[in-house]
């Protein structure tokens, strides 16, 4: 199984940015989906899930402010992230199974 993320980047405050997994060799369709965080010095944490049956979960963080979603048939997770703030900022990983991305930076400034 190998997960490519990517979108990660620098943002100010208040803006928008949109990560992407792209997955391979993986049951993508009948996995749950996440994506993750770890801020320097914190635990890697869970930001937002997808079921297979695309029922969503968010921490409570990041609920209204992100949104998780899935394609299928191009074995792709997004996460659509508004309104960031500076606590934000973190190196963010998709998971599939119990698979790891290699992680994409987001940055917001103040």
């Amino acid at each position: 199984v190998q997960l490519q993320a990517s979108g990660g980047g620098l943002v100010q405050a208040g803006g928008s940015l949109k990560l992407s997994c792209a997955a391979s060799g993986t049951r993508f369709s009948l996995s749950a989906l996440g994506w993750y965080r770890q801020a320097p010095g914190n635990q890697r944490e869970l930001v937002a899930t997808i079921s297979s049956t695309y029922i969503p979960n968010y921490a409570d963080s990041v609920r209204g402010r992100f949104t998780i979603s899935r394609d299928n048939a191009k074995k792709m997770v997004y996460l659509q992230m508004n309104s960031l703030k500076p606590e934000d900022t973190a190196v963010y990983y998709c998971k599939v199974e119990t698979f790891w991305g290699q992680g994409t930076l987001v940055t917001v400034s103040s």
